[in-house]
């Protein structure tokens, strides 16, 4: 059992103002701050602990005195955070850590540190910590400057991840609302004080209704899509809400032949990305147009391409899925070019109009519902 005393010294000033606040409020002898608190941190093994309590009740000196590092933020460079995150470590394992904590606005990843809002820097620092992944590491002020929805989020989104992997992670914070979405080994709250171990649960259910939607909500969700794609034509819309708020997105269309489905434009708000809410939307309306609950009231399986390195990792974990292409790069614009060229002959207009698609190097893998 490690017994921490902490024991700020501060002499009442000698000054007329010091001397009249010690009066009026009976401050005798100092004005120190003192606290003592025992915890057994070696009693088992643990990934992720909490301390938690009120503003100047000293976790942040308890975080220093028990872990001997300073706690503060890491400096970030002027640089895209693609290449500021680990920039010696593997791309995918960037790209992974991005996703994995919710931030998959894939715009964002070619921003600045600095450019970023306060809930991405929040996301972005988890992200950093899991792609560089120190055997220790202490967040100060956790989720303090940040919506609460924000926060519950992605304190559960970064739990998952780091539970994956090794190393011990400490979260300082003044909310008490981060701990079920946490899931911490341990708790320290310095309000008592005390320590306690905690066993883990499973982080609160976050319930989803689901609704065939016109079409309407797609320029409220297209911004955050990563690509930047018209509507789909001819699709059957639908869209996830929490608590009557709009969450997620996804487009359904047919292939020739009404034999499969095709599902595209999948997109989740930005504070509810790391969540899982994605692949569950998805794994539901697949299931439903495999049971022929469509308005086609044809049971198809589902394919549904992505180029998004995190989505892809995730089908690929997930059992329901399984991955039916990969195409390393996209298609050549000059073929595309004279493809359209003869169509247009063959309409009798003009063939030189020097449009076509392709010329990118996007990765597109496809993946098929098997359930």
């Amino acid at each position: 059992m490690t017994r921490i005393s902490i024991h700020h010294r501060q002499p009442i000033p000698d000054s007329y103002r010091a001397a009249r606040v010690s009066s009026l409020f009976n401050v005798t002898e100092d004005a120190d701050f003192r606290l003592s608190i025992e915890a057994d941190l070696d009693a088992q093994p643990w990934q992720i602990g909490l301390v938690v309590g009120p503003s100047g009740s000293g976790k942040s000196s308890i975080a220093k005195a028990l872990f001997a590092m300073d706690a503060s933020p890491q400096k970030w460079p002027d640089a895209p955070l693609i290449d500021a995150i680990a920039p010696a470590g593997d791309f995918d394992d960037v790209t992974g850590a991005l996703a994995a904590v919710g931030l998959g606005s894939v715009p964002s990843w070619l921003r600045a540190y600095r450019h970023l809002s306060t809930g991405e820097q929040f996301r972005a620092d988890l992200a950093r910590i899991l792609a560089e992944r120190p055997a220790l590491a202490v967040v100060d002020e956790f989720t303090s400057t940040i919506d609460r929805q924000v926060a519950r989020i992605g304190a559960a989104a970064f739990a998952k991840a780091w539970r994956r992997g090794e190393g011990q992670f400490v979260a300082v914070t003044c909310h008490e609302d981060v701990a079920d979405w946490l899931q911490p080994d341990w708790i320290i709250d310095t309000r008592a004080p005390e320590f306690r171990w905690r066993r883990l649960r499973r982080p609160p259910r976050i319930g989803m209704d689901i609704h065939r939607v016109d079409g309407s909500l797609w320029p409220a969700f297209e911004p955050h899509h990563y690509l930047k794609l018209p509507r789909m034509i001819a699709a059957t819309y639908y869209a996830g809400f929490v608590e009557g708020a709009p969450v997620a997105h996804l487009a359904v269309s047919t292939r020739p032949g009404l034999k499969e489905a095709r599902a595209c434009r999948l997109v989740i708000m930005p504070e509810w990305q790391g969540a899982g809410l994605g692949l569950r939307f998805l794994n539901e309306i697949a299931a439903l147009w495999r049971r022929g609950l469509n308005r086609y009231e044809k049971p198809m399986p589902m394919l549904f391409h992505t180029s998004h390195p995190g989505l892809c990792a995730a089908l690929r974990r997930d059992p329901l899925w399984a991955q039916v292409s990969a195409h390393l790069v996209g298609e050549a614009r000059a073929k595309s070019a004279a493809s359209l060229a003869a169509a247009r002959l063959r309409k009798g207009r003009p063939a030189n109009s020097g449009g076509g698609y392709g010329g990118h190097f996007r990765a597109v893998q496809g993946f098929r519902y098997v359930e």
